[in-house]
């Protein structure tokens, strides 16, 4: 039997200071109901699953509710999850209105022999399914619009703002192992402000954006994607693992590599299959939060580790 243990990230980027009390309440919460689901039993892929719901339902995060747009003023989420077992996965891509895109990856995984469905399929497969669709109006913010015509003004260098500064909002996740000791990773994300109609960046990529293997651990990153992509640090990362390489080493490595190869920043989560756990990221600042064996710890600044017991009566 295995301690059941479930990370969780909103974003790995510059957090402005009125952001910072809301990107941590909203990753307690998630790793609250993603402890939930592992206390009573339940599996890490259910616990990723329902951690991630939360976040997406969270405004403050860009997941679904608090999707930033694109350059044509759109919604186009991205979403995975992968069981460790079996190493199976679904992910979805560009795709529209859609509140909880990380339910969607799920039904991929578990009823298409794919891994990833894009765009309108992804929609068609959402109506087969019984997801409903819901107002694009209903998933963007006053802040995602105001985010986009502050990023309009810079117009081709918004990409490299990002991944030069972590500048602007970014990917969900949460990692988790459960009782009988399997692994499981989601993400979810509305990718980057201004971003072109049809990108689709690091988060659905299996590799890439996240990883999960019972054998060696389970990975969650975020940052900025394009860097990601290219550095395949999901799995760069779960290498140095199977290696023997701590989880902290192998991460602080893979995100240097990253940084001295691209140029780009971002974070990761990364939980070991022996329940080993860490945060490491090289922007300004990441929210994140862990919970296990009752005790929940929680931090967005550097160094910082604050604790509490995962039952909270004001929370």
């Amino acid at each position: 039997m295995a301690t059941p243990v479930i990370i969780v990230h909103g974003g790995a980027w510059t957090i402005p200071d009125n952001l910072v009390q809301p990107s941590r309440d909203g990753t307690k919460c998630a790793a609250r109901a993603g402890y939930a689901v592992l206390d009573s039993g339940g599996s890490a892929l259910d616990a990723v699953q329902a951690a991630v719901l939360e976040l997406e339902n969270d405004p403050t995060f860009d997941a679904g509710t608090g999707s930033v747009l694109t350059a044509n003023g759109d919604v186009e989420m991205d979403a995975v999850i992968m069981d460790g077992k079996t190493l199976k996965s679904g992910g979805v891509a560009c795709v529209h209105n859609i509140q909880n895109p990380i339910n969607l990856a799920r039904e991929v995984m578990e009823k298409t022999d794919h891994c990833l469905l894009v765009g309108p399929g992804a929609n068609l497969f959402a109506e087969e399914v019984g997801i409903k669709k819901v107002p694009t109006e209903s998933l963007v913010s006053d802040e995602a619009l105001r985010e986009l015509e502050c990023y309009k003004v810079y117009g081709n260098t918004v990409d490299d703002l990002f991944r030069q500064r972590g500048t602007g909002h970014d990917t969900v996740g949460a990692v988790a192992i459960d009782s009988q000791g399997n692994i499981a990773f989601g993400t979810s994300t509305g990718g980057i402000s201004c971003k072109k109609p049809g990108r689709v960046g690091d988060s659905p990529i299996i590799g890439a954006g996240g990883y999960a293997d019972n054998e060696v651990g389970a990975v969650s990153c975020t940052g900025h994607g394009e860097s990601i992509f290219k550095v395949v640090l999901a799995y760069q990362i779960i290498t140095q693992m199977k290696m023997g390489v701590s989880a902290q080493e192998a991460a602080d490595k893979a995100l240097a590599n990253m940084a001295k190869r691209v140029h780009g920043f971002g974070g990761v989560i990364v939980l070991g299959s022996n329940g080993d756990h860490i945060t490491s990221f090289t922007t300004e600042r990441m929210a994140w939060a862990w919970a296990k064996e009752g005790v929940l710890h929680h931090g967005v600044n550097p160094g910082e580790d604050l604790t509490e017991p995962v039952i909270n009566e004001n929370n």
